[in-house]
This record gives structure tokens, C-alpha cells and sequence, in this order.
């Protein structure tokens, strides 16, 4: 079948990168990767493991309140420092 395909630019070097690889015409290359594509597609979706973090202890914050940056500097400069 003969059809007129208008691609996108990064496709389209995509595309061309792949058939300089393989030395295969560019036809070639699209309708394997179109078929790579469609095939995948066909396939049901991996199912996704369940990834849990394990929260860890960090102990007693010594630093005060961080949202008053002021007191933040005031404890890690010393409150002499000017």
C-alpha cells in the first residue's frame, strides 16, 4: 500500500539514524518500527510493583523552628556573631 506519512522532526531523524544503522532501506525501518510499535501495543501492560519506602528515624531536630530564619542563623552563627 502506498500512503503519503507526514512525521515529526525528531521522529523523522529517529527514523533516519536507524536505517543508517542497520543499512536497510528507510521503508524498511519505518514498517518494522511500526510494527515493533503496534505489537507492543497488543500486548496486556506490565503490571508495576508496588515500591514502598521504609521511613527512617532521624532522632530530636536540635535545630529551632526553620521557618524563622533568623533564629536559624542566630544557633548556627552563635548569637554574637554580627
Amino acid at each position: 500500500m502506498r500512503t503519503t506519512l507526514t512525521l515529526e522532526d525528531d521522529v523523522a531523524v529517529r527514523l533516519e539514524r536507524l536505517r543508517g544503522e542497520r543499512g536497510e532501506s528507510f521503508k524498511a525501518v519505518v514498517n518494522d518500527t511500526l510494527r515493533r510499535g503496534l505489537d507492543a501495543l497488543d500486548r496486556p501492560a506490565e503490571e508495576r510493583r508496588l515500591y514502598r519506602i521504609k521511613p527512617v528515624g532521624l532522632g530530636h531536630c536540635h535545630l529551632p523552628n526553620l521557618d524563622k530564619t533568623s533564629a536559624v542563623l542566630a544557633y548556627g552563627e552563635g548569637e554574637d556573631h554580627k
